[in-house]
């Protein structure tokens, strides 16, 4: 469903990829360093369970069998890494035009989705300040889309008030278990009143590698829309002609 989006994206040089970062108990390490988002999907498709840390889609692994073993099913979450934003995509002035407010919307859409994350996420609420927002530096780039600036860290995950800063946008969704059990949990019949016990059914043990794709699928046409909305034009042509443009401005 995003196939003409992410050929748009990809000729202005932007990249989207995903990855499985918790299956269950099991979760990559926070100081795992990403590689650039050009080369996630090809290492994340390799693994069975779309983790980019063998050792850790080791123990992901096992958790999918634990809980297979007592008829249970896992949740987990996936991260979205999108690469060559260029600064000022979004609002920060209009509430239903904030790129962070578009995104996580979206993202809350998907099915089994039941929480959002962008860059540091709900870890914010246990850091002081000094440990959260991020210090500007000069870089000695003055052509790229930061244009002579950078983050000495993305802990706001490339969102700022509403608009990307030219850093990687990083999103998280936390996808729930299936509900879908082989161990039947407690319900009630409706034509009853009395307890009694939710059918059974074959049930996969975990979904969060696919949720994974459809997520990237769902960001890629969020951005999309977002490029297509401040750029404009009749053309790619005319659109890439804006957006370079505008890379070539003083803002």
């Amino acid at each position: 469903m995003d196939r003409e989006e992410r050929l748009l994206l990809a000729e202005l040089g932007i990249e989207l990829a995903s990855h499985v970062v918790r299956l269950g108990p099991a979760a990559l390490p926070d100081e795992f360093e990403r590689p650039d988002p050009a080369s996630i999907n090809a290492t994340a498709d390799d693994s069975p369970v779309r983790c980019l840390d063998p050792q850790t889609a080791e123990a992901m692994i096992a958790a999918v069998k634990e809980a297979g073993k007592a008829s249970d099913t896992l949740g987990g979450v996936a991260e979205i890494v999108v690469g060559g934003l260029p600064v000022g995509l979004g609002s920060h002035v209009h509430w239903d035009r904030k790129l962070d407010g578009r995104l996580a919307g979206a993202l809350m859409a998907v099915p089994s989705v039941k929480g959002v994350e962008i860059g540091l996420g709900f870890a914010n609420a246990e850091r002081p300040g000094s440990r959260v927002h991020d210090e500007i530096v000069a870089d000695a780039d003055k052509s790229g889309p930061r244009r002579g600036f950078r983050r000495l860290t993305n802990n706001a995950g490339g969102l700022e008030g509403g608009i990307t800063n030219g850093e990687r946008l990083v999103l998280r969704a936390a996808g729930k278990p299936i509900s879908t059990l082989m161990k039947p949990l407690r319900t009630v019949d409706v034509r009853t009143g009395e307890p009694a016990e939710a059918m059974t059914e074959r049930s996969d043990i975990v979904v969060t590698p696919a949720l994974g794709v459809v997520c990237e699928a769902v960001v890629c046409l969020v951005l999309a829309d977002a490029i297509v909305e401040k750029f404009g034009g009749d053309t790619l042509g005319e659109l890439k002609h804006n957006f370079e443009s505008y890379l070539l401005s003083e803002y």
